[in-house]
């Protein structure tokens, strides 16, 4: 996908000639950020298709259209085409934005519009204009997954072959992980290396760059793999992929692969550690003389990502299990503030290397359950409207803020303790997402209708076991 192959139309249609594809497969992300797709056979695909598009029914996809105004259309960018490797026939995948047949314009609840218009907002801005974003998807892989529902009862359960729980499985197999020893061991105790290993292989072959992968910190089975930096749309998609290419990865070997929060309890839930910097051609203006090396622009980034951090939440935390993992005191960083090195702030700088080209902030908040469409997007807005408004993130705190005395550690603002106050702040401070139209009112308040009737309701009215249900998806 990355290596340009699929530049044009011209050469998406000559692969599917030349290559022999048997379907094509369109895909989009719906406003929650699950990915959506319906396959045509090759003779359904001509040059019209990638600028009239495709016809679909929009009333069936979550946040989208109502019965009465179904008809929409999927256009599909010939950049990102790829091979799915899951596939029994070969088939070429194109991920697709949204376009209303009416007005013949973008759909302003499309995901991916909604990215696009953010990097334009940017370079519209002069403050640069591009904007790289690195996220560090953490996820499980179970070997087991149990769950119902009924009028009188309701379960989950979960099992790995690693995690502690099996000591006593009858098989007489030592090399268990103790809940939050999951990091860096190598196997027999890490189960999952050459599944992860083939992971990174796919989405290498596809065109996604990887810098490494890992065990993560829980037992149970948790991973996590990196994706070299991207331009914000761009990554997104790869976001996408890379959800797309675990979870069948996963299945293939008879297990089932999750980017849900917090399925653990008592162990360490799932984040997903965006780094983000913005660049004015060939200069990163993120790095300078001040603290750990910023520039005044970087610093004002951050202000804007902390003033905005519960707003930011809503769409970044998306999940009423987000909120099982940000938890103050434990392992994910509720703390608003900002630090060097410091992984208990929300907004940390890396000092891996002095090179002013790898100066940027990594905001730690968020998690994988979120729309990454939505949520670089919206991470962008915030920090954008930091600069713009010269938002002073005030002094770093170079402490291990899980360790600061209960009075100082309240002197501290925190993350919001439920989904449905991180709404409430949506709600009230949105004013940076609607500048440049990049969010409109109207797909704020889509988005905000849809969690609080969809979700919230729904697990306010059943028991715990509901919620694992509910989330499993992601």
């Amino acid at each position: 996908m990355s290596d340009n192959s699929y530049a044009s139309p011209d050469d998406v249609l000559r692969t599917i000639k030349d290559g022999e594809i048997a379907m094509i497969d369109l895909r989009f992300a719906d406003l929650p950020g699950l990915w959506q797709h319906f396959s045509v056979p090759p003779r359904a695909i001509n040059t019209d298709s990638f600028t009239n598009g495709i016809g679909f029914d929009g009333s069936s996809i979550r946040g989208f259209q109502e019965i009465q105004e179904s008809d929409m259309l999927v256009v599909p960018d010939p950049n990102t085409a790829f091979l799915d490797p899951f596939t029994e026939a070969p088939t070429l995948v194109l991920i697709c934005n949204i376009l209303d047949p009416v007005n013949a314009q973008p759909y302003s609840r499309d995901p991916r519009f909604i990215a696009q218009k953010a990097e334009t907002y940017l370079k519209a801005t002069g403050i640069g204009d591009t904007a790289y974003f690195g996220p560090e998807l953490e996820h499980f892989v179970f070997n087991e997954v149990h769950y119902d529902q009924g009028s009188n009862y309701g379960y989950y359960e979960i099992d790995a072959v690693e995690a502690n729980w099996k000591a006593r499985d009858g098989t007489g197999l030592g090399h268990k992980l103790r809940p939050k020893e999951g990091y860096f061991p190598v196997p027999p105790a890490d189960t999952l290396q050459d599944a992860r290993t083939l992971m990174v292989t796919l989405l290498e072959r596809i065109g996604i760059e990887v810098e490494a992968h890992h065990h993560e910190v829980a037992t149970g089975g948790q991973g996590e793999i990196d994706m070299r930096f991207a331009t914000l749309t761009r990554m997104a998609d790869s976001v996408m992929i890379y959800k797309y290419v675990v979870k069948n990865v996963a299945r293939s070997r008879g297990m089932t692969a999750t980017f849900m929060p917090k399925p653990l309890f008592g162990d360490n839930g799932s984040g997903m550690h965006v780094h983000q910097s913005i660049w004015q051609q060939d200069r990163p203006i993120f790095a300078g003389d001040g603290y750990a090396g910023s520039s005044e622009v970087m610093r004002y980034y951050i202000g804007g990502l902390l003033k905005h951090a519960p707003a930011l939440l809503a769409i970044c935390a998306p999940t009423v299990n987000s909120y099982r993992r940000l938890v103050p005191g434990f392992e994910a960083p509720v703390n608003l503030g900002y630090s060097r090195r410091n992984r208990s702030a929300a907004c940390r700088i890396p000092m891996y290397s002095l090179n002013p080209r790898s100066k940027r902030v990594e905001f730690r908040c968020p998690d994988p359950s979120c729309n990454p469409y939505l949520a670089f997007a919206a991470m962008l807005m915030a920090g954008l409207d930091g600069i713009r408004s010269r938002i002073d993130p005030g002094d770093p705190i170079d402490k291990n803020l899980y360790d600061l005395p209960p009075i100082e550690r309240a002197a501290v603002p925190s993350t919001p303790a439920s989904l449905g106050e991180a709404l409430d702040a949506l709600e009230a401070d949105r004013k940076f997402l609607l500048a440049g139209d990049v969010f409109t009112t109207d797909v704020v308040e889509t988005y905000v209708g849809y969690k609080r009737s969809h979700e919230i309701t729904e697990i306010r009215m059943r028991p715990h076991p509901y919620e694992f249900v509910l989330y499993y998806d992601v």
